[in-house]
């Protein structure tokens, strides 16, 4: 992310109307552990900055969390302060049945894990697409860990596509979290979103699938288009949309050339608040609270924080 935006047209083209028969939340799953794939076929939405910070604010308040990081890019991996390492991601437990909780590693924040990624995942699809299961090798490997209680959420990083990883990973989870852009396109990103939703909640492959929650990034308050975007997006999936509207901020897009999150690179920023904000709801909407003896320092519950309810009165 970062603070330059380009200049929305004085009277943009109506934005695209998607279909509105989105999947409804249900009511929270009773799981030990729950596994929330971040997932937009689109890059540069802020998928991979929001799966990391997201992860080390629920980690501040007291939630344990692996991140599995499925981008061959491995942009998660590197913003929580991991390189990359061969023959340490998930790759083997998808090809091989190998023990995916080997690949385990700990994060620069603590309670916050992580399974790496590697190059070599970008050349697991055409071996994962050979066999017969090859929607549920992730949904297997993940098993095991799962089974195992040792942590509240599995987020899983999506690559920007909808190859057979993103597929993988919509079988295997539980939810979808939804990062769209505050721009003109957003509408159609939702669309696609929901038919691969329904498609594989209808074929089987994972019939319990639902969307958790949109979360609409890099807003920008100096822009007329970015508030017509959230308004609009708002109108068509009220349900789903998080009221918390991560804004556009300079410190969310330095962090990762860190090796940290924004929460560790500067605790006091926009883009901190926005996002420890987005935990809360994250939780709240989940029926859950932060650990005992957790808490946000008042002064940075006091940093301005862009809110649905917000933006929806500008304008009227």
């Amino acid at each position: 992310m970062n603070d330059t935006t380009a200049a929305s047209p004085a009277e943009p083209a109506p934005l695209a109307t998607p279909a509105t028969d989105i999947p409804p939340a249900s009511e929270p799953l009773p799981l030990t552990t729950r596994i929330v794939a971040i997932a937009n076929q689109k890059g540069g939405v802020g998928k991979t900055t929001t799966v990391v910070n997201l992860a080390a604010c629920l980690a501040e308040l007291g939630q344990r969390v692996l991140v599995v990081d499925l981008d061959p890019q491995a942009n998660a991996t590197s913003g929580l302060g991991l390189g990359r390492q061969d023959g340490h991601s998930i790759y083997k437990a998808l090809i091989d049945n190998g023990d995916a909780a080997t690949m385990i590693q700990p994060s620069v924040v603590p309670g916050l894990d992580v399974i790496p990624s590697e190059l070599d995942l970008a050349g697991s699809e055409i071996e994962i697409a050979r066999s017969d299961d090859h929607l549920h090798r992730l949904q297997r490997a993940l098993q095991p860990i799962r089974n195992s209680g040792q942590y509240q959420f599995i987020l899983i990083d999506c690559p920007p596509s909808l190859g057979i990883l993103t597929m993988n990973a919509l079988t295997a989870a539980d939810a979808i979290l939804a990062p769209i852009q505050c721009e003109y396109y957003a509408l159609e990103g939702l669309s696609v979103i929901h038919r691969l939703v329904a498609q594989l909640r209808d074929n089987g492959a994972n019939p319990n699938l639902r969307i958790e929650g949109i979360v609409m990034t890099m807003y920008d308050a100096r822009t007329k288009l970015g508030g017509e975007v959230v308004r609009e997006v708002n109108r068509h999936f009220a349900t789903h949309v998080y009221d918390t509207v991560i804004p556009r901020n300079v410190r969310l897009s330095e962090a990762p050339s860190y090796g940290k999150p924004v929460t560790l690179y500067d605790p006091l920023s926009a883009g901190t608040a926005a996002y420890r904000r987005l935990a809360e709801e994250f939780l709240k909407r989940l029926g859950m609270t932060r650990a005992p003896g957790t808490h946000v320092p008042r002064k940075l519950r006091r940093l301005p924080i862009f809110r649905i309810t917000t933006i929806s009165k500008q304008g009227d």
